[in-house]
């Protein structure tokens, strides 16, 4: 495992596992999954007053997915669906065309951007976040 990429501050973000588990009165869901390397992940919201108020996920997968899914579940409550997925593509900005984080909070995955196998494993939660708010 290389150091740099599994740095302290995104193995410790993957191990705290904010929002781990099923939301059971989900009003949206979404699941994907990476046949490429075997990560599936499935983002669960809870939407009240047009804006999200939980997030669950269930993740099956590396430790870059799994800590992609724990700050979805930290940064995404309180978000309207639209600044949500403005997060969503700029997490996709940074992993593809080496833009900045779109919130500090992200930048613990600024490593993963030169390594172009993995950004898959972060972008797999936020594409999850995505169709299950395109579902409204």
């Amino acid at each position: 495992m290389s150091t740099a990429l599994y740095h302290d501050a995104l193995v410790a973000k993957a191990r705290d596992g904010l929002g781990k588990g099923r939301l059971a009165d989900a009003t949206h869901s979404a699941r994907l999954d990476n046949p490429l390397c075997g990560d599936r992940v499935t983002v669960d919201l809870r939407l009240e007053d047009g804006r999200i108020a939980a997030v669950g996920h269930e993740v099956k997968g590396c430790l870059l997915c799994e800590a992609a899914a724990a700050s979805i579940a930290e940064l995404a409550p309180g978000k309207s669906p639209a600044e949500a997925r403005d997060l969503a593509a700029g997490i996709t900005a940074m992993m593809k065309e080496g833009a900045t984080a779109p919130l500090p909070a992200l930048e613990i995955f600024t490593p993963v951007q030169n390594a172009k196998s993995r950004r898959d494993c972060v972008l797999l939660p936020f594409g999850a976040l995505t169709k299950a708010l395109n579902g409204l």
